[in-house]
């Protein structure tokens, strides 16, 4: 080759750098490409998309094809720097051009293409699948022999190497840090909303549901005149109709229904009767998800809950799941929260009824979510007695006094602005027992 000009053969070098770092800012390129982004892509019609997703099914195969060409363009590369070496400085040549080589391959083969591509993965990866598609066919029998070697090694260690041999699947807790770092794409209540949906199979219908002592209902036992009265002022729907309790339960009754026959001065209990429908019952230990969907194929919108033994315990709804993704529908404000009472000196007036739930994503407060679904029941599980007013306890990093108490019940409780524990003491969810009377 002493025929052929040092200038043609510096031309030669410089398009093996060139397509040295092609095939490194490619290999980068497709190995950084968002997996999620690139189906969507894919199924939208992106043609370079559709080729490197095709080409990432069998990451192997993609690898050998990349690494291949890579290393016969940079062993070309490195006997022409030696071959110009030579030339130019004879013996000690060779040490010289080892030495620049290097520099510039990793210089403009390696650290800039891939530093780019890692950058900018889909301005490299989809116009470089088309090459990566063609190069296939010329390299496939190299490649076949080189990936029977290299997927035997991995068969060793136990991996397979096969299509769709990689899991891109995303957990409950991926999907939320997505979420989170989705930043301005989605609105806090949006985000919020998609946060509610991805916990609600940890959520039962016994969290939701209206206890049985709030249920309201229509007692046939009672007198007509009350039992007209009630149906005249009954805020809901849908009401349970029963004999003296729970219980005996009779029907269901749809409010929306019965308005026309109301007006009919003939309207008595056998009408009333004839009005019913079959209730609806529920294990309380039912995903509110699971209920949702048996909402929607039944066609229901409520449905009692009952426990292990049968004894209805509840009553859950349609407008309580919806609820608990959406937020409250209420023509309160928006700061306005039930059973909450503020009070000048920051503190606040609790309910013991309160739902412990609804005050931790209402108020914002870190309460402990055990077992308990009430701020009394969380008191009392939390005590292992009966309180008495005056005493005082901490629940998370809330100190909470007990106000008032009802038989062996807290009916009220003064929850404490939050406490600053130094060196993150008493920040887990159940913090130092502190009993004191509160001035």
């Amino acid at each position: 080759m002493d025929h052929i000009p040092l200038t043609t053969l510096f031309g030669v070098l410089v398009v093996l750098l060139i397509v040295s770092a092609l095939f490194s800012g490619s290999e980068t390129a497709m190995m950084a490409l968002n997996r999620y982004r690139l189906r969507h892509l894919s199924r939208a019609g992106h043609r370079g998309a559709q080729r490197a997703e095709r080409l990432l099914q069998r990451p192997d195969r993609l690898i050998g094809v990349v690494l291949l060409g890579n290393n016969l363009v940079n062993n070309f590369a490195a006997a022409l720097a030696t071959l110009i070496a030579l030339r130019l400085w004879g013996e000690s040549g060779p040490i010289i051009g080892t030495i620049v080589l290097t520099v510039a391959l990793l210089i403009f083969a390696e650290v800039t293409p891939k530093t780019f591509a890692a950058l900018r993965p889909e301005r490299v990866a989809f116009p470089a699948a088309y090459a990566l598609s063609a190069l296939m066919w010329p390299l496939a029998p190299a490649v076949r022999v080189i990936n029977f070697i290299s997927n035997g090694l991995l068969r060793v260690v136990g991996l397979s190497p096969g299509p769709h041999a990689a899991d891109h699947t995303l957990s409950r807790d991926e999907l939320k840090t997505l979420l989170y770092e989705s930043g301005p794409r989605f609105s806090p209540k949006h985000r919020s909303m998609l946060l509610r949906i991805l916990d609600l199979e940890k959520v039962t219908v016994e969290d939701l549901m209206v206890p049985r002592a709030e249920i309201e209902v229509i007692d046939l036992n009672d007198e007509w005149s009350d039992i007209l009265h009630q149906l005249l002022t009954c805020p809901h729907t849908r009401v349970p109709v029963c004999r003296d309790s729970l219980d005996q339960m009779v029907g269901i009754l749809n409010m929306r229904k019965l308005m026309h026959a109301l007006r009919d001065a003939t309207f008595d209990r056998e009408r009333l009767l004839a009005e019913l429908y079959e209730p609806y019952y529920v294990p309380d230990s039912t995903a509110v998800s699971q209920q949702l969907l048996a909402f929607q194929a039944r066609r229901e919108r409520i449905a009692l809950v009952v426990n292990e033994y049968g004894d209805t315990i509840g009553l859950v709804s349609v407008e309580d799941i919806l609820q608990e993704i959406v937020g409250e529908f209420t023509d309160k404000g928006p700061t306005a929260v039930e059973d909450v009472y503020p009070q000048d000196d920051g503190s606040y007036l609790v309910e013991g009824s309160a739902n412990i739930r609804e005050l931790a994503r209402k108020m914002s407060w870190e309460l402990p979510l055990g077992q308990s679904k009430t701020l009394n029941g969380a008191i009392l599980d939390y005590l292992e007695d009966i309180p008495v007013p005056g005493m005082s306890i901490r629940l998370g990093d809330y100190p909470i006094e007990i106000v008032q108490t009802s038989g062996n019940a807290v009916k009220i409780a003064r929850v404490l602005p939050r406490l600053v524990a130094a060196g993150g003491e008493g920040t887990g969810p159940v913090a130092g027992r502190e009993e004191r009377s509160f001035d």
